[in-house]
């Protein structure tokens, strides 16, 4: 073989990584930080979270100097206020759109629990409850109770919206105030009959 050919030959094997095993500066399994803000994000991922700010005060209590400075020292550094960085280029441009986590706003809407009845088809309906939400009621569980109590299909379809199959408007209005006592019968309304 010339000298050629080996170069050629050296300069393929290159190409392809090798692994050479586990680094031996590191113990395995490693340990990977979660953030307690950013509903549990890896510190990796936090600053794409909506809720940054709040999770670098959680960062800065929590972390140490080392990790402070990996994590936050070249964002701090980079930041100014006319919104460039100090090497003269643009930050990314972040933009909203279906990927971004929007933060849900408290709304101090009336305490009020509405059920109507809607049709579905020719002789066929559903109930729709709406405002269990204003009372800090999981809406997953409440709907998997009512399939079970009701022995039907029930599911949630809205931010504060659960559909029953079947007419069961009646039934609801006892069963509401027995499982969750802070709602009173008093709070529950009935719309009658209403489109969806």
């Amino acid at each position: 073989m010339s000298e050629g050919d080996t170069a050629v030959a050296s300069a393929e094997e290159s190409k392809f990584f090798t692994y050479d095993g586990p680094n031996p500066k590191l113990t395995y399994p490693l340990k990977v930080i979660y953030c307690d803000v950013c509903d549990g994000w890896p510190l990796e991922y936090v600053e794409h979270h909506p809720n940054y700010e709040k999770a670098k005060e959680w960062m800065e209590k929590n972390l140490s100097d080392d990790l402070l400075e990996l994590y936050l020292g070249d964002k701090e550094e980079a930041e100014s206020g006319d919104g460039t960085a100090t090497g003269g280029k643009k930050k990314r441009q972040s933009r909203g759109g279906r990927g971004m986590i929007k933060t849900k706003k408290k709304q101090d809407q009336p305490q009020r629990v509405c059920l109507s009845r809607a049709p579905r088809g020719k002789k066929k309906y559903v109930t729709v409850i709406t405002g269990l939400a204003t009372y800090d009621i999981n809406l997953k569980t409440a709907s998997k109770f009512f399939a079970s109590s009701f022995s039907c299909g029930s599911s949630v379809t809205g931010d504060d919206e659960i559909v029953i199959q079947g007419d069961v408007k009646d039934d609801l209005f006892d069963i509401i105030s027995e499982k969750w006592p802070q709602i009173d019968e008093e709070c529950i309304d009935d719309l009658g009959d209403m489109k969806r």
